[in-house]
């Protein structure tokens, strides 16, 4: 059995090796985006002031300006300091802009566009590995699956037989000859980063099939489908008021949440579209936040299942989990401290294909005992 594992790690790691290197070595990049953009992309950031942010109607008029032709989408307000922005995005044809603004003048400081981004070329390797979606998305998904079974069957290839044999599984043997190392640094990190690796495959998969995202969702306690949805607003109704919805919807939110880091309005773009929210209590992270979507001409709370909707608190651990998804696979949960040590456990990753190549590699050039041993014997 450990023998036929064994030819299995083998074939599904030279299958998939390229493309586990590939989507590691972005993910490496990934995981710091967010610290390498602020310190790069100084528009993010503008002055804070001693005056409320101006409302969702003002910012979007002056990012239209900034847009002339296309329509703003919604407006995303940070923590005092950081630069509001409005985003335009369409499916087809397919763009995606961001007007970054001062949020207490709408002065525009930056538009910013999908296409001449550097951390998208990165993301679209990582999700598609440059390919177009419809090729790429499942040939990465099918092999987030072999690198999760890569994992499981590792796990079997370097366990132990014995305590003596399982002393020299914990650490490199760095005098050994250069084989010998190539061995231990496949085995020995790819041990260490185990658990990590899992939690990058599973995160993964709930993106890349359907059908393991709903399963994972239901396992967890999940009632009913995981998929996104926003509810649509009663087109039999009328606004009662001539203030801006979204406006309105933003005054509420902010009465009902005067403590929040980050906060979003979307713009219905038909009669039929509600108002989508969100207010975010830990800036930097997806997880911890409350859904609440408005009926764009009553300005009434539609309620509606799923995990994303309702408040972060109320929410079970199915629901919970699934929002939490994004931070747990770039470590963005645990910090800074996290980020790290899913860079670390990233760049191990990509290095597992390369040493278990050199294994294979060295394995067919190694000559058999019995070979050589005829040869000396004929040449005496």
């Amino acid at each position: 059995m450990k023998k036929l594992i064994g030819k299995l790690h083998l074939y599904l790691g030279l299958l998939s090796g390229l493309i586990v290197v590939i989507i590691s070595l972005t993910g490496c990049i990934l995981a710091f985006e967010q610290e390498i953009r602020d310190i790069t992309e100084p528009y993010r950031f503008s002055a804070a002031r001693p005056r409320p942010y101006l409302p969702p109607s003002v910012l979007k008029q002056a990012a239209e300006k900034a847009l002339p032709v296309k329509k703003a989408n919604g407006v995303l307000y940070h923590e005092p300091g950081r630069s509001a922005e409005v985003g335009f995005f369409q499916a087809d044809p397919e763009f995606y802009f961001v007007v970054f603004l001062d949020p207490y003048t709408g002065a525009v400081k930056k538009v910013w566009d999908e296409d001449a981004d550097f951390f998208h070329f990165i993301l679209h390797g990582h999700y598609y590995l440059w390919l177009p979606e419809k090729i790429g998305q499942p040939v990465v998904a099918s092999a987030t699956l072999v690198f999760f079974l890569m994992l499981v069957s590792g796990l079997i290839l370097w366990w132990p037989k014995n305590r003596s044999a399982a002393k020299q599984r914990f650490s490199v043997k760095w005098s050994a000859a250069w084989r010998r190392r190539n061995y231990d640094l496949h085995n020995v990190p790819g041990f260490y980063i185990l658990a990590i690796g899992m939690v990058f495959a599973i995160t993964g998969l709930v993106w890349g099939f359907t059908w393991f995202s709903q399963g994972l969702y239901t396992l967890t306690g999940g009632k009913g489908s995981d998929v996104y949805q926003i509810p649509p607003s009663d087109t039999t109704r009328f606004a009662t008021s001539s203030v801006f919805a979204p406006d309105q919807a933003w005054f509420r939110l902010r009465k009902q949440y005067p403590q929040t880091q980050a906060m979003n309005i979307s713009f219905p773009t038909t009669k039929g579209e509600s108002i989508f929210s969100y207010v975010n209590f830990r800036e930097g992270t997806y997880y911890k936040v409350d859904y609440v979507y408005f009926d764009q001409h009553t300005l009434r709370e539609i309620p509606i299942d799923g995990p994303y909707t309702g408040k972060y608190a109320d929410a079970a651990f199915a629901k919970k989990l699934r929002r939490m998804n994004y931070d747990l696979h770039v470590g963005a949960i645990w910090g800074l401290p996290g980020k790290i040590l899913m860079f670390c456990a990233s760049l191990i990753c990509a290095s597992l294909p390369v040493t278990g190549t050199l294994i294979w590699w060295g394995r067919r050039k190694k000559a058999p005992k019995g070979r050589k041993a005829g040869k000396r014997v004929a040449t005496a």
